[in-house]
């Protein structure tokens, strides 16, 4: 099963944060969510999008599916929380 089929249980627009902020946020959202729901974080940092965010997933042992959306120059990341 694909993440990015699932409907997300929330939408986190870090679009123009850079650095921390976006994993600040997305910490911030998943704490409050249930299991198994899904955030789905909009975010345009190659350092959040490709290194902080998945490490921190990795760390948490959610799954994550990352989507490039590369004529927008911005990541949709898609974190199902365990």
């Amino acid at each position: 099963m694909s993440l990015k089929t699932e409907t997300p249980a929330q939408t986190l627009d870090t679009l123009g944060r850079v650095c921390p902020y976006p994993l600040l946020l997305t910490k911030k959202a998943l704490e409050k969510m249930n299991s198994g729901q899904v955030l789905k974080v909009l975010c345009d940092a190659p350092a959040s999008a490709e290194d902080s965010i998945p490490r921190f997933v990795e760390k948490q042992g959610y799954t994550m599916e990352t989507v490039k959306i590369d004529d927008k120059g911005m990541w949709e990341i898609f974190i199902q929380k365990k």
